[in-house]
């Protein structure tokens, strides 16, 4: 369910669960943290690239993981995102379609975002009785400002590309998201690695521990949320629609 193909200096990462929408099991995030920390430890690689298979991004979390009881301490989800904030690697996503809770949270942590005119984002982690992860609380309001991060975790209402855009979570809007996430590729390939990934590490370096902190204290919390009468009762109203 996750692609890993090396082309040259660069790794591509595919989420490939295209009959629910990407939506991301414990495995999967597991899967995508080895292949990060692999890149990672690899002196020859440049950046690596991140997409969905079957037209979208992914759907966030297979909900049905969050009827399974959770340890904080092992959560693939949060190791992945923990992975994500510390690689000094340079990462580069490409967005079509949904790109639904964590499917939105970790394009805070990367370098590069590519998105085209379908893709809608959404954060709908208060309807479900729950709270901001991937230490959203923290990233968004630096990337989009207050009100904006405000309106997209509270409220939780899709928006575009456009909005996106103006909220500074993408980069720029492509006709073909995974070409231009491609092509930015292959301009950091044709850097020297070492050096590129020292600027990304000083880049980092003065929001990462608070990040890091962040991400702990958001996963304490969710997980709690996930227990509680709102989360449980939103679960069943999702599966009792699904059913």
């Amino acid at each position: 369910m996750i692609r890993i193909e090396s082309h040259g200096r660069l790794l591509e990462v595919t989420i490939d669960r295209p009959e629910r929408r990407n939506a991301l099991t414990d495995a999967m995030y597991r899967e995508i943290d080895r292949a990060l920390r692999t890149a990672d430890a690899d002196p020859g690689c440049a950046a690596v690239i991140l997409h969905g298979a079957g037209g979208h991004f992914t759907a966030g979390n297979d909900l049905a993981e969050f009827q399974m009881p959770q340890d904080c301490g092992d959560v693939g989800s949060i190791a992945f995102l923990h992975t994500l904030a510390d690689v000094d690697v340079p990462v580069i996503a490409a967005v079509q379609g949904q790109a639904v809770g964590v499917g939105v949270t970790l394009l805070a942590h990367c370098d590069f975002v590519y998105a085209d005119r379908s893709a809608v984002f959404r954060l709908p982690f208060v309807p479900l009785g729950l709270c901001p992860e991937g230490a959203s609380s923290y990233l968004l309001p630096r990337l989009a400002g207050a009100r904006r991060a405000a309106r997209w975790l509270l409220q939780a209402q899709p928006f575009d590309a456009q909005e996106a855009l103006a909220g500074q979570l993408i980069d720029s809007i492509e006709d073909d998201p995974l070409a231009a996430a491609r092509a930015c590729g292959q301009v950091l390939a044709a850097q020297p690695v070492a050096a590129l990934r020292a600027s990304k590490r000083l880049l980092r370096a003065p929001d990462r521990d608070s990040v890091h902190r962040v991400l702990d204290a958001e996963a304490a919390v969710f997980l709690e949320r996930l227990k509680s009468p709102e989360a449980q009762a939103a679960f069943q109203k999702f599966f009792a629609r699904k059913g």
